[in-house]
This record gives structure tokens, C-alpha cells and sequence, in this order.
């Protein structure tokens, strides 16, 4: 009886710990399969000839890896530790908890194995087949008890803005999920798609924009709005501001799907629907974006010689300019000339590499000592070398990016005066290869630092010891 009393006045920080060292792992396997197929671009015969190291094949493995297995590992680690201190109780269900590590572990194994084999839905960020599917909505699902078991069963009666944030995320890619893989089974790895023709694309863009909206911007701003007044020992420049952000976010996401859809047989209205909605998606962004960085007012000193905060506060900075060009991008008339391009992949990465990368790293960075007895982690100057080693392939990989796009769009449009095109597609192929170089050196860079953080990672775990965090006495005494 002694020790269950002692169990429950300890936060569970078992399955934190867990996620977290999964998230650094599948971090470099991720970015890892990045570079290899980054590569491929720029030299096509490093597929070997082999079928499953084919660009169709990897490339879906690498998005599923760094959003799913890495970011997703970050959200389940940051929420499961966040929530329990918000609210000053233990996990609740903590067998559920558990099989949320296993299951999400099986099925990021399942899908490393299905998607080389060429097993796929063929849908964006939803490629996983329906066995696979069917397990995600049970760890999904196992997820939303353990995380709004904790919250209902709080002792304080404030709910933390950042509770609202995963909270969100946590129902939204839920939903999600549920309608775009609605699907009819033609075999244990085969599926049709329970839509058809502009429906079943306007259906996975609702899904695939709210992917990025929810489960790639909501999440990782409940890591913004915990993290980075810990950091800072700052309080949240505005939780009035917090709670506008919040409720301006989640309801204007859920409309900018369509803006993928611009000049195709997706109804006219609706795409214009898609860009208007994207357009106000700037000024809860910003809102955001501008909360996060005031919360450094008075401490702004600390950014000298924290690299901790440092990704917390730059990743921010991606954050606003993805959020800028987001939106401009979604306009028709900018769209004619950036769809198809590489200035949307630069678009994506400036956002995956710099916001949701950079986010998760200084919230790692912050949580992983603190999980294995540690005040920091094992070397300061090594997250020092990564932050700087991160930023510059960041700035590398999306500045190659936009210019290549830039320049394929106008190359595309060109036409001579007989109304003939100027340039073959061939030749935008061709001018566009000195930036598919630049773009693997950048990745590498990118890589390299992650490296850096699993060494780091590493040698943190194994000077320190495995430790749970004792509830406050006031909340243990409620418990």
C-alpha cells in the first residue's frame, strides 16, 4: 500500500522518457532517408536500381518518418509532460499510456517496412494502408483517454492554454484521420479510397492542410506556450493574447485546405474560399508568433549564452515566416507561378526545418536532462554546435528551394512570341541542378546537427539515472 501511495504521488515521466529518446532516434533516421533521397535528385543512379531505394518509394517513407515518427514522438513526450505538471496529477491510465508508446512504435516499424515495399494509398501524407490505419485510430484514440483523463481529473482548476493547444490537435487529427481513410479493403495491403475523382482530392486536402495545421502547428505551439516561459523564467507575455490565438487559430485551419486545389476541377468558389481563409490563418499566426517572442521582454540578455533558448525563440522566427508565406502563396495569381515548383517544398521545409525541427529540438533539449536527474544535458557547447550547424542548413535548404522555384515558374511561362514555350521542361530540369546540390549540402548540415543531438542524447542518459519528478505536496495531499 506504502508504495502504491508513493507511486501515485510521482508524476509518470516512464513514458516521457520514452518518447523522447524514440523522437531523437527516429530524428536521424528521418532526416537521414532526407538526404538520400535529396541526393537522388541531384544524382538519379543512387537509387542503386534497386526498387524499394527508388525516390517514389523513400520519399514517402521520409515524410511519414520526420512527421509522424520524429514530431509525433515530440508531441507525445512534450503533452505526457506538460499535462501531468499543469494539472499537478499522475498520467491517467497508465497501461494506456504505455501501449500509446508501443502501438505509435509498431506502426511507424509497419510503415518502414510497407512504404519501400511500395504498399500505399497513394494520398499525401495519409499513405499507410488500412491494417495500419485501423492501429493508429486505436493509439489514437487510447491517447485522447490518457491525455483528457489527466486534465478531468486536475487539481488546479485553471486549464493551461497549452493544454488547449494539444487538446485541439489531439480531436482535430483524430477526425482527420477517421474521414480521409475512409477506404475499402481490396486485400490485407490494398484499399480503395471510399471517394472519388475532386471529392476524394478535396477530402485529403482538407486533411492534408489540417495535418499541417494540427498536428504540425497546434501540437508544437502547446510546446511554445509551456516551453519557452520555462526557459525564459519568464511568465507568458499575454495569455489574453494566448487564448485569442488559440480560439482564431483552430477555427479560421479547418478552411485553407482548398488552396491546394487552385486551377483544377475543384469548383472555382471553393478554391477562392481556400485562399481567403488562408489569408486570415496571418493574423492569429502572427499573434502567436509575437506572444511567444515578447514572452522574452526583460530577458531578451539570455539569448547570449542560452542555445536552449535560442531554438526555442529562432524556431518562432520560422514560424512567422512560414506563416506569411503560407498565405501569399495561397493567392491565385501567386499561386500560378509557385504550384508545381520548388518554392513550395521550400514553403514546407522552411516550416518543418525551422519551426516544427527547431521547436521540438530546444524542448528536447530542455526535458531530456531533467528526465535523467541532470540540470543540462551532458555538453552545452554540443547544442551550441547544433543550434548554429541547424540554422545555417535551414537557411541553405530553403533559399535554394525558393530560387529554384522562382526560376522553374518564370521558366514555365515563358513563351516566344509565336506562342510557342521558350524552354523545354528539360532545360528547367537542368538549370534547376546546382540548387538540388545546394539543397543535399543544407540537408547534410541539417543532419549533422541531429547527429550532434543523439550523441548529446546519449551520453546525458547514460551520466544520469532514470528519475520521476515528485507531485507538489499540495496536489500529492489531494491525490
Amino acid at each position: 500500500m506504502k508504495s502504491s501511495n508513493t507511486q501515485a504521488a510521482l508524476y509518470n515521466d516512464t513514458v516521457v522518457r520514452q518518447f523522447s529518446i524514440m523522437a531523437v532516434v527516429w530524428g536521424v533516421v528521418g532526416m537521414l532517408v532526407g538526404v538520400i533521397i535529396a541526393a537522388q535528385l541531384a544524382w538519379p543512379e543512387l537509387n542503386l536500381g534497386i526498387p524499394w531505394l527508388t525516390y517514389g518509394r523513400l520519399r514517402p517513407l521520409h515524410t511519414n518518418a520526420v512527421i509522424f515518427a520524429f514530431g509525433g514522438c515530440a508531441l507525445f513526450a512534450t503533452s505526457y509532460y506538460v499535462v501531468q505538471r499543469t494539472c499537478q496529477v499522475r498520467l491517467f491510465a497508465g497501461p494506456l499510456a504505455a501501449f500509446t508508446f508501443w502501438g505509435w512504435q509498431l506502426v511507424i516499424l509497419a510503415a518502414a517496412i510497407s512504404l519501400p515495399l511500395g504498399y500505399t494509398t497513394g494520398k499525401e501524407y495519409a499513405e499507410l494502408e488500412w491494417p495500419i490505419d485501423i492501429l493508429i485510430t486505436l493509439v489514437w484514440v487510447s491517447y485522447a483517454v490518457v491525455f483528457f483523463g489527466t486534465v478531468g481529473m486536475r487539481k488546479v482548476k485553471h486549464i493551461y492554454v497549452a493544454n488547449w493547444f494539444y487538446g485541439a490537435f489531439i480531436i482535430a487529427v483524430a477526425i482527420l484521420h477517421v474521414v480521409n481513410s475512409a477506404e475499402v479493403p481490396a486485400g490485407w495491403m490494398k484499399s480503395y479510397s471510399a471517394y472519388a475523382g475532386v471529392q476524394d482530392a478535396m477530402v485529403q486536402w482538407w486533411y492534408g492542410h489540417n495535418a499541417v495545421g494540427f498536428f504540425l502547428t497546434a501540437g508544437f505551439l502547446g510546446m511554445m506556450y509551456y516551453f519557452i516561459p520555462k526557459q525564459a523564467g519568464r511568465p507568458v507575455y499575454s495569455y489574453r493574447l494566448s487564448i485569442v490565438h488559440f480560439w482564431a487559430l483552430i477555427f479560421t485551419y479547418m478552411w485553407a485546405g482548398p488552396h491546394h486545389l487552385h486551377y483544377t476541377a475543384l469548383p472555382d468558389w471553393t478554391q477562392s474560399v481556400g485562399m481567403v481563409f488562408s489569408l486570415i490563418l496571418l493574423a492569429p499566426s502572427w499573434g502567436g508568433m509575437i506572444n511567444g517572442i515578447m514572452t522574452l521582454s526583460g530577458a531578451w540578455h539570455k539569448l547570449r549564452d542560452d542555445p536552449v533558448l535560442r531554438f526555442l525563440i529562432v524556431s518562432l522566427s520560422f514560424y512567422g515566416m512560414s506563416t506569411f508565406e503560407g498565405p501569399m502563396m495561397s493567392i491565385k495569381t501567386v499561386n500560378a507561378l509557385s504550384h508545381y515548383t520548388d518554392w513550395t517544398i521550400g514553403h514546407v521545409h522552411s516550416g518543418a526545418l525551422g519551426w516544427v525541427g527547431l521547436i521540438s529540438m530546444g524542448s528536447l533539449y530542455y526535458l531530456i536532462p531533467r528526465l535523467f536527474g541532470k540540470k543540462t544535458m551532458y555538453s552545452v557547447k554540443a547544442i551550441e554546435v547544433h543550434f548554429w550547424t541547424a540554422t545555417i542548413g535551414i537557411v541553405l535548404y530553403i533559399a535554394a528551394m525558393w530560387i529554384a522555384g522562382v526560376m522553374q515558374g518564370l521558366m514555365w511561362r515563358a513563351i516566344n512570341p509565336d506562342g510557342t514555350l521558350t524552354y523545354t521542361f528539360v532545360e528547367g530540369v537542368k538549370a534547376t541542378y546546382p540548387f538540388y546540390v545546394i539543397r543535399v549540402s543544407g540537408g547534410l548540415l541539417y543532419l549533422g546537427g541531429m547527429i550532434v543531438m543523439a550523441w548529446n542524447t546519449w551520453m546525458t542518459c547514460i551520466s544520469g539515472r532514470s528519475v520521476n519528478t515528485p507531485i507538489p505536496a499540495v496536489a500529492a495531499a489531494h491525490a
